[in-house]
């Protein structure tokens, strides 16, 4: 008797816990939770830091700029950021139509140079090592699956903001990772069988290649034009999907990898 008394009353106390909840003077009971809801991360954009590990830290931690995690060279990740905070990396962006990218995405900085000039004038891009890439996967599985997010929406900074932004870059193995069951990839069978078709009857216009840049989800113009945004967009397409070439030109293969996504 005595035992059930005291179940009664820590159970009590319990509920009365959960009433008294938040700001002095505030009867707030959250001892209730709607059904109805979701998580306000939508998508995932990845970066690379442009310096060192220790520049990194210093300028994620201390500068105008954040992530909500950074993944150094030796594969340690560190969160900076909580999740259920805004971090600021993403800038003036737009993905699928969303441009409060800062308040609905996280943001995760992966230490690399980027790119450097060449002997011969040109970009010479930099790899990611094993340990970075390791480190990456086990964290953005993790994310997507306590988030609910979908493959589309796993995206380079370059995705999101073409005009300006080039990383993670051309060498960031974005099909690895799809082959890991994360991210967006396309159909390389169906890819083949369109450009066989498209090499006989010849390559789409400009206003078909905007038309499938704003499809899969990049903020593209629609006014038929090849104009220098229209290339910036179709070269962070081509960065993410066919790294080989990005050169921004509206060619055969292109549009088959586009139509291959659908």
């Amino acid at each position: 008797m005595m035992f059930r008394l005291i179940c009664t009353l820590l159970a009590a106390a319990a509920l009365a816990g959960c009433a008294t909840r938040g700001p002095a003077g505030l009867d707030l009971d959250t001892s209730v939770k709607a059904v109805s809801q979701s998580s306000r991360v939508r998508s995932i954009v990845l970066h690379y830091t442009t310096v060192d590990d220790a520049r990194s830290m210093q300028l994620l931690s201390k500068g105008k700029v954040s992530a909500h995690y950074l993944v150094n060279e030796s594969g340690r990740a560190y969160r900076l950021v909580d999740e259920d905070r805004a971090a600021w990396h993403a800038g003036a962006s737009s993905w699928y139509g969303n441009v409060a990218m800062n308040s609905t995405s996280i943001g995760i900085e992966i230490v690399n140079p980027g790119w450097t000039e060449g002997e011969d004038g040109k970009p010479l891009w930099h790899a990611y090592n094993e340990r970075q890439m390791r480190a990456l996967t086990i964290l953005l599985r993790d994310i997507m699956q306590r988030h609910g997010i979908a493959p589309e929406n796993i995206v380079g900074h370059s995705d999101i903001a073409p005009q300006r932004k080039v990383d993670p870059g051309p060498l960031f193995p974005w099909k690895a990772l799809a082959a890991a069951g994360i991210g967006r990839w396309y159909d390389e069978t169906g890819a083949a069988a369109h450009l066989a078709r498209l090499q006989v009857e010849g390559t789409p216009d400009a206003a078909w290649f905007q038309k499938q840049l704003q499809r899969l989800g990049y903020a593209s113009p629609q006014d038929g034009t090849l104009d220098r945004a229209t290339i910036n967009t179709l070269a962070a397409f081509q960065m993410h999907y066919r790294p080989a070439l990005h050169d921004g030109q509206p060619d055969a293969e292109t549009a088959a990898i586009m139509l291959a996504m659908l």
